[in-house]
């Protein structure tokens, strides 16, 4: 992978800044950690370099001072809203990340349900939290909101939402994805926090956009594309320009909210310490990139994976046509075609040639193998066994798993578990592969290339079987698919 952001100069700089808002305030920080705090697989596509986890090695600097409140829409989990890079619901994942918090050894205070009007998938998921000895609070849905400042500053607007009782000095307020209601948790804690006589101040920390890019930057267009579906818009911010004549970018749903911030802090402190939404963060990362065109390129290639990523979404019933159309408005943006994808074409050949359901895989030097669907195997299992025989400089004409060892456990599948699909799939193979590798040299020298398919480009001619998207997202390969099944039948196991 081309390096185009210095993810060393972030860390330093980063957490220089989270430091100085930190000492800016008195008793209590409400810290809102925007995008992935734990794995920002978005971000280190968009600029390469960029460490997934970077956040949180900034935030274990400070676990003895911080806690953590995780918060989640009661949409999003009524509506099994799924975070597409892990496969996962929301609601799930905030599971997930609380695992990941205690094991690394962080406070994980409790978790907030916002948006509340009453969801019963929302009751029975704070019940599940109650057992599990996890405290959780609700944040009620509030009219015009965040128009009628007035209202929503008021015992009837945030008065109405529960007190999260905090104990540390650092509170960081993350969610499992955009659009989760960060902000507004915070604001109404600085509204109780001033009720009960503390003082308490907000600071934003979100990656994108990246507010010293240029509006129309591939890299906050990006963002735009990863968040189609709540139809979130780069803007210039206009407090920011009045204020200073300085254009930076910020998104609407920021630069809305701010009048409510302003009003918040003027309420506590007689003025608000912030004169624009840019005011407020402290992202660095815009001053870390190291080569622009590198950065341009990764950006535009993230545009067309969330198209691709929408039609397969629409197909399978889960998706929006406003945010399909607003991503190809997008791509139109950035001058690129959906064919401009290096491995479609080459997929697609394949499946031509074939007559069956193909896939391509591009290697780190920039050539592509394909992989062709066989009586043994699906096309995504063929392509990556085809990779890992090309990484380890073995001939092509190889059997890494010889035929007479696939075939007992097809029979398996088919003759005993009754399973429609007796072909292997991707993880039958790696595990087929790694018995294999006790025996096998060759077995072996494949299995030690796996580490090096991370963050390689693969696209499928037909949608992928969940179990199959599951092993390509722990290996971290970005995937694309056509959106089409393989099979015309009613029930897809998709």
């Amino acid at each position: 992978m081309t390096i185009g952001f210095d993810n060393d100069k972030y860390l330093k700089m980063q957490s220089e800044h989270i430091r100085q808002r930190i000492a800016q305030f008195g008793d209590k920080l409400y810290l809102e950690f925007g995008g992935k705090l734990f794995d920002d697989f978005h971000a280190s596509r968009v600029l390469p370099g960029f460490l997934p986890d970077s956040k949180m090695q900034m935030l274990l600097h400070l676990k003895d001072q911080a806690e953590i409140v995780i918060v989640v829409s009661a949409s999003a989990i009524a509506g099994g809203k799924i975070r597409s890079d892990l496969g996962i619901t929301y609601d799930q994942d905030v599971l997930r990340l609380i695992d990941i918090f205690v094991h690394l050894g962080l406070y994980v205070g409790s978790v907030c349900i916002t948006q509340y009007t009453g969801e019963p998938a929302a009751d029975r998921f704070r019940e599940k939290l109650n057992s599990l000895g996890v405290r959780s609070y609700i944040l009620r849905w509030i009219p015009d909101y965040p128009d009628n400042v007035e209202h929503i500053v008021s015992d009837e607007g945030y008065g109405k939402n529960d007190y999260i009782e905090t104990s540390r000095p650092l509170v960081v307020v993350t969610a499992p994805g955009p659009g989760s209601g960060k902000m507004a948790a915070c604001l109404s804690q600085l509204y109780h926090e001033h009720k009960r006589g503390f003082s308490a101040g907000y600071a934003k920390f979100e990656t994108f956009p990246v507010w010293n890019l240029p509006l129309k930057h591939p890299v906050n267009l990006a963002y735009e594309a990863a968040t189609a579906d709540l139809n979130d818009v780069n803007m210039i911010d206009p407090f920011h320009l009045d204020a200073y004549g300085t254009t930076t970018i910020n998104y609407n749903r920021d630069i809305e909210s701010f009048p409510v911030l302003v009003a918040i802090f003027r309420q506590i402190y007689g003025e608000c310490p912030y004169k624009s939404p840019t005011d407020m963060g402290v992202n660095m990362a815009g001053n870390c990139i190291i080569d622009d065109e590198v950065v341009r390129k990764a950006a535009r290639q993230e545009i067309l994976r969330r198209y691709y990523a929408e039609l397969c979404n629409i197909k399978k019933g889960s998706g929006k046509k406003s945010a399909l159309k607003k991503i190809e408005t997008l791509l139109s943006q950035v001058e690129m075609a959906p064919n401009e994808r290096s491995v479609v074409t080459p997929a697609l050949v394949k499946e031509e040639t074939t007559g069956h359901p193909a896939a391509a895989i591009e290697l780190p030097d920039g050539s592509i193998t394909t992989g062709k669907t066989t009586e043994l195997l699906v096309a995504c299992a063929s392509v990556l066994l085809n990779a890992l025989k090309i990484l380890a400089g073995l001939p092509d004409e190889l059997h890494l798993i010889s035929p007479e060892a696939l075939e007992p456990i097809t029979k398996l599948k088919k003759g005993y578990l009754a399973t429609l699909d007796a072909r292997l799939h991707i993880h039958e193979v790696l595990i087929a592969l790694s018995i294999s590798s006790a025996n096998s040299e060759e077995a072996r020298l494949a299995l030690e290339q796996l580490d090096k398919l991370k963050n390689l480009e693969m696209h499928s001619t037909v949608m992928l079987d969940s179990s199959d998207e599951d092993v390509l997202r722990r290996l971290h390969i970005n995937l694309t698919c056509e959106p089409r099944y393989e099979f015309h039948r009613l029930y897809q196991d998709i």
